[in-house]
C-alpha cells in the first residue's frame, strides 16, 4: 500500500494498494494527486512541489526518480532510519490501520482499493486535526489557498 499525504493540511491525495509493491505501483498516488490538483499529467506541472519520501527502494528507483523530475517535483528523502522525518504520511498511516486495515477483512485488492477511496474521502472531510483548530485536512488546505479575487 502506498499514501501520498500533503504535509501542511494532513490531506490525503492518493492511495493505492497492490499484490506487488514495485516502483511503479508506489507512482499512482503521486499521479492521483497531480491530477486531481494541478489539473492533469504533463511536462513540468507540478514544479515547485516538493515530495518526502524514505528510501525504500521504490522511491529511489530511477523510474519514481525521473517521473518526480518530469513532473517538475523536487525529491526530499528523509533521514535513513528516521520515521519521523516523514511524520504526516506515518501519522496518517497509522490513522488507517487503526480505523481500517485492523478492523475489517477484504477479499480481494479492488474491494481494498474501494475501501481505501471511501476512507480518503471520509478522513479529508470530516477528521479533525488538532493542529489546525480542529480542522478538516480539506478545510485546512482550502484555508491555505490563497483568495481569488474577483474583478468589478
Amino acid at each position: 500500500m502506498f499514501v501520498a499525504v500533503d504535509h501542511f493540511s494532513a490531506e490525503c491525495f492518493g492511495l493505492h494498494a497492490s499484490r506487488q509493491g514495485t516502483r511503479f505501483e508506489a507512482l499512482e498516488p503521486l499521479r492521483q494527486g497531480v491530477r486531481e490538483h494541478f489539473g492533469g499529467f504533463d511536462r513540468k506541472i507540478a514544479a515547485g512541489l516538493l515530495v518526502r519520501h524514505d528510501y525504500g527502494s521504490q522511491y529511489m528507483s530511477r523510474a519514481f526518480q525521473d517521473e518526480l523530475r518530469f513532473l517538475g517535483i523536487e525529491s526530499s528523502p528523509a533521514f535513513v532510519r528516521a520515521p519521523e522525518g516523514n511524520g504526516c504520511a506515518e501519522r496518517f498511516i497509522r490513522t488507517l490501520k487503526e480505523n481500517l486495515l485492523w478492523v475489517r477483512s477484504f477479499e480481494t485488492i479492488e474491494e481494498l482499493r474501494q475501501a481505501l477511496l471511501a476512507f480518503r474521502e471520509t478522513y479529508n472531510s470530516t477528521w479533525l486535526i488538532v493542529r489546525h483548530g480542529f480542522q478538516t485536512p480539506k478545510a485546512a488546505r482550502h484555508n491555505q489557498l490563497p483568495s481569488a479575487s474577483l474583478a468589478a
